[in-house]
C-alpha cells in the first residue's frame, strides 16, 4: 500500500511537471489566435455585465491545459508500458476495469466543452455566441444517458451505497440517479467557473477527496489518475489565481465536471458528493432558488447568481471571494471523508 501511495505522489508531481511546462506554449497559442473571453451583455443581468466587463478578452479555454495534461500523461504511461514490456506498468494508470470509463469521460467531454468555447469565441449563437444554457443541458442529458446505458446495462450496475445502511439495490431507478449526478455535476462546475481561481481549487479539493476515497477501496488506479488531475489543476491555478492569465472555458469545467460525476459512481459515493463538491452544490441551488422567485413572485432573492457574483455585488474582492469558498470546500470536503472512513469500518 506504501508502494501504491507513492505511485499515486509521483503521477500527480509528474503530471504538475507537465502542466507546468505546457502552459506557456498554450498561452501562447491563445494569445496567437485571440482566444479572448467574450461578457455577454443583457438587460435581464446588468449586475454581472458590469461586474464582469473588465474580463473582456481575458484568454480562455485555460482547461486544455489541465485535461492536455493528464491525457498525455496516460498515454505516455500507457506507450512506455507496451514498448517496454511491461517495465513501466507502476506509472501506468490506463486500467479498463477502473480508469477506461473516467478517461473516455474527460475526453468526450472537453472536446464538447472546446467547441462550445470556440463558438462563443467566434459568436455563433445567440446572447452573444456559445450554447445557450438549455442546449449544454441537451448535451449534458445526452452524455449522462449513455453513461447510465453503460453502466447499468454493460456493468451490470444497480447499486446504491448508504453510509450507515450499507447497499442498496434500486433496479431500474439507477439510470435516472446516474443521468441526475452526471447533469448535476456538469451543471455546477458550469456555474463554479465564475472567479479567477474559484473552480480550479473547488474541484482539486473535490478530486483530492475522490481519490483518497478511490485509495481506500483499493482502486489504485483511479487513485493515480485523480492524482494527475489534482498534478494538472495546481499547474493550472499557478496561472489562474487572481489576476487570472486565462481562464478555464467550458472545454475545463464540463470535462472536469462530468469526470466528477463519473468517478463518484464509479466509487458509489452519491450521497457524500454534495459534501465533497458542497460549493458547486450551493452554486446550483442558488441559480435554481432565484429563477423560481423570479418567475412564481417576480422578485430577486440574490443581487445576482451563481451566488458568488452576489458576494461580489456585496463588495467581496473578487480574491477573498475565491478563499473563503475554498475554504468552505475544505472543510466540507473533509467532513465527507470523516463520513466515508466512519461508515467504512464501522
Amino acid at each position: 500500500m506504501i508502494g501504491e501511495a507513492i505511485r499515486v505522489v509521483i503521477i500527480s508531481i509528474s503530471s504538475f511537471a507537465v502542466a507546468l511546462l505546457f502552459t506557456p506554449y498554450a498561452l501562447r497559442v491563445l494569445k496567437k489566435f485571440n482566444f479572448g473571453k467574450q461578457i455577454r451583455t443583457s438587460d435581464s443581468t446588468p449586475i454581472f455585465s458590469r461586474l464582469h466587463e473588465g474580463k473582456e478578452g481575458i484568454l480562455t479555454m485555460g482547461g486544455v491545459v489541465i485535461w492536455g495534461s493528464v491525457l498525455a500523461l496516460a498515454f505516455i504511461f500507457l506507450m512506455l508500458d507496451a514498448i517496454f514490456d511491461g517495465s513501466f506498468g507502476y506509472f501506468n494508470f490506463v486500467d479498463r476495469a477502473q480508469t477506461f470509463l473516467p478517461i473516455a469521460a474527460l475526453l468526450i467531454a472537453a472536446l464538447l466543452g472546446l467547441f462550445d468555447d470556440v463558438l462563443g469565441i467566434l459568436k455563433i449563437g445567440p446572447n452573444g455566441g456559445g450554447l445557450t444554457i438549455s442546449r449544454k443541458l441537451l448535451v449534458y442529458t445526452l452524455l449522462s444517458a449513455v453513461g447510465a446505458w453503460w453502466f447499468f446495462v454493460k456493468l451490470g450496475w444497480a447499486e446504491l451505497h448508504i453510509p450507515f445502511f450499507g447497499n442498496v439495490e434500486i433496479g431500474l431507478w439507477y439510470v435516472p440517479l446516474f443521468m441526475f449526478v452526471i447533469i448535476a455535476s456538469a451543471f455546477s462546475a458550469n456555474e463554479t467557473d465564475g472567479l479567477d481561481g474559484l473552480f480550479g481549487g473547488v474541484s482539486l479539493f473535490a478530486f483530492g477527496a475522490l481519490s483518497v476515497v478511490a485509495f481506500s477501496l483499493g482502486r489504485y488506479d483511479l487513485a493515480a489518475m485523480g492524482g494527475a488531475i489534482i498534478g494538472a489543476l495546481l499547474a493550472f491555478l499557478w496561472f489562474n489565481i487572481y489576476p487570472a492569465k486565462f481562464i478555464m472555458g467550458d472545454t475545463g469545467s464540463m470535462a472536469l465536471g462530468i469526470t466528477l460525476g463519473v468517478v463518484t459512481m464509479l466509487t458509489n459515493t452519491v450521497v457524500l458528493l454534495p459534501f465533497f463538491f458542497f460549493v458547486p452544490v450551493v452554486e446550483s441551488l442558488s441559480v435554481i432558488i432565484q429563477t423560481v422567485s423570479k418567475k412564481t413572485r417576480g422578485k430577486k432573492i440574490f443581487l445576482s447568481t451563481p451566488i458568488h457574483h452576489h458576494f461580489e455585488a456585496l463588495g467581496w474582492p473578487e480574491s477573498q471571494i475565491t478563499m473563503r469558498f475554498w475554504i468552505i470546500s475544505v472543510v466540507s470536503a473533509g467532513f465527507g471523508l470523516v463520513l466515508f472512513f466512519i461508515d467504512k469500518f464501522l
